[in-house]
Order: C-alpha cells, then structure tokens, then sequence
C-alpha cells in the first residue's frame, strides 16, 4: 500500500497534534502549525513501540497473523533466554505481555543513537567546522534555501534548532504534494482506491477532515540520498527524479500524469477531484505551463550535490577549515 518510510532521526519527533504552536523557530506564537508529529506517513502513532505492531501483523508486511504468532516465533530463538531475563522468567506465560515485551524491546533499540541518529554527515561536519562543503554543494544549499528557487527549507528546516541542535531537515508537519499514481502500488489496481494520507484509509480517526485528505509526513532529508524509493508511494526512484518533479509538476504536468479519455491530463491522478484543491502550491511549484519550471538543470545538479552532504557515514580524510557557515542567516 505504501513505501516504507524511515526509521531514522525519529527521536524528536513530536506527538501528533492537530495545532501545533511553537515561536522557538517562526518567533510568532499565533502561528499554527498544525497538523504535526506522530509517526507513519500519517502520524497515526506517538510511541515507537506502537509503530511497531503495524509491521509485525501487517499482511503486506512481516504478515503474522495474531500477536500470538510472533510470540510463537520469538520463544524459538536465541534471545528468548533475554526476554525473560529482562522481563522475568514468566514472561511467556502471558502471550499479550510478551508481545508488549517485543514492541518495547523494537522501540528501545531504535533509540540507539549510532544506529538511528549519528549526526555523523559531511553537512555535520561541516557546521562544526571541521569540514568545507564543494562549490557545487554549497550552491545547493544556496538554492535549498532560496524561497525564490528551491524552497526547501520551508518544510525541511535546514538551521539548527533554538538550543543549537543539529537540523532535522523536517518541520514534522503534513503536505499534500500531488505526486503520480503509482502503478506498481497492489491496491492502485483498484481505480476507486485511493491512499488520502491523514484522513484514511489505515489512519480512521481523521475520516471526517476533508481538508486532511491528500496529507502524507514530511520526511527528513537526512540520508534521502541513499533511498531507493521517495514520497508515500514509492512513485519516484532517484533524487533526481524527484527534484524535476517539484521543478516541473505545473509547467509540464503532461510528464507526469496519466490522460483522461479525452487525452486532457489528469493532473493529479492519486487523488479524488474534490481533494486536489488541498494540493499544496507555494514555490516551488504555482507555475504556469508557459513558464519555465523552477529549477535549471544547473541548480538540480548543485542541489543533488548539496543533499548527498547529508548522508550519514561521512570520513574526512585531514581536518579542513571551514568557510563561515550561512545557515546562521538561512531562512
């Protein structure tokens, strides 16, 4: 139904809320920022071993039946002996306390900083000062943060935090970005099936908000560079398929979108006609179709160079001193 988001830098995510008030960063505290947090493309889970549960018994996923049939499985391995020292020797005598023991056993390992968030990129060496960004790179961060050009940071925040914490390269906040339908996606063979995000059909809660529907997570960029799959559906393969996307979605929709019977294109084709108003528009998208899209073939380049920064696992080869880093004035 949907592509795996990841696991990584989830640790400060806040829980969902539907208004969202904070002046740390925007310094206007009437601002609403809503709705924000939660985990899942959808936000549906606060807690790690919440989001947990949906994997194990997911059909399209590690397809369990029951949480019985984890326990079972769990109890036939080499840290069976583990759980009970952890938990107690009758652990698995209570099968529902056994698998709360799973869930929670996932939730704390995913809070391992070296495995989940090292802060261990080129770009974080780079605002400690021990490492210069190329030419190419620091153009990109240029138009990663030009609210002319890339527009980037408005979602994902690319300044350190109030308290001087390194970038999430997310604000937690929900967007509708009108991506294609996915073809390859099981459920998309049914023409009545849609994926609305915030208001349905795995999250239930939020049916009735219609001005949710269309609404997926705004990922971190951290790392993104070595994904394999990008957006909610998996849709698009390559960081620069994804950049054309937001360059072009407007001027040349006929690139991305299938055709209508009349071969008019049917802009917007993953979601429903009376949801695609929620489709957000502010730059870089909003062009005309005779405009030219927003971004150069130039500045996709220098903006790919700039997000292979932030891929974690970066050695410096001899310390480097640093130009003056301008993420203090970005945004």
């Amino acid at each position: 139904m949907r592509a795996a988001p990841s696991l990584m830098y989830l640790q400060a995510i806040p829980q969902f809320t539907e208004h969202f008030l904070d002046a740390s960063d925007e310094g206007n505290e009437s601002i609403d920022g809503g709705p924000t947090g939660g985990l899942n493309w959808d936000g549906r889970n606060d807690r790690g071993r919440d989001q947990a549960r949906f994997p194990l018994l997911s059909p399209y996923e590690m397809a369990n039946d029951s949480p019985a049939t984890v326990v079972a499985k769990v109890e036939k391995t080499g840290y069976a002996a583990e759980l009970r020292q952890l938990f107690g020797n009758s652990v698995f005598c209570d099968r529902d306390a056994t698998f709360r023991a799973v869930l929670e056993a996932l939730e704390v390992y995913q809070q391992n900083y070296l495995e989940f968030y090292p802060y261990s990129s080129k770009f974080d060496g780079y605002l400690a000062g021990k490492v210069r960004l190329s030419a190419e790179e620091s153009r990109g961060l240029e138009v990663f943060n030009d609210p002319a050009k890339g527009n980037c940071a408005r979602c994902h925040i690319s300044r350190r935090g109030s308290d001087g914490t390194p970038p999430q390269f997310t604000d937690y906040g929900f967007v509708a970005l009108g991506v294609p339908r996915n073809p390859a996606i099981a459920a998309n063979r049914n023409p009545a099936y849609f994926d609305l995000g915030l208001c349905g059909p795995l999250r239930t809660d939020l049916r009735e908000r219609t001005d949710y529907c269309g609404l997926f997570m705004t990922p971190s960029l951290r790392n993104a560079a070595i994904r394999q799959t990008f957006f909610h559906n998996g849709v698009f393969h390559s960081l620069r398929e994804v950049l054309e996307f937001y360059s072009g979605r407007d001027t040349n929709p006929e690139k991305w979108y299938s055709r209508n019977n009349d071969g008019s294109v049917n802009k917007f084709d993953d979601l429903p006609p009376r949801y695609r108003a929620n489709v957000n528009a502010e730059l870089p998208f909003g062009r005309r179709p005779d405009e030219a899209p927003a971004l150069s073939e130039t500045e996709i380049n220098d903006l790919i160079s700039f997000l292979q920064t932030l891929t974690d696992g970066y050695r410096m080869e001899k310390p480097e001193r640093a130009n003056p880093s301008p993420i203090r004035a970005a945004n």
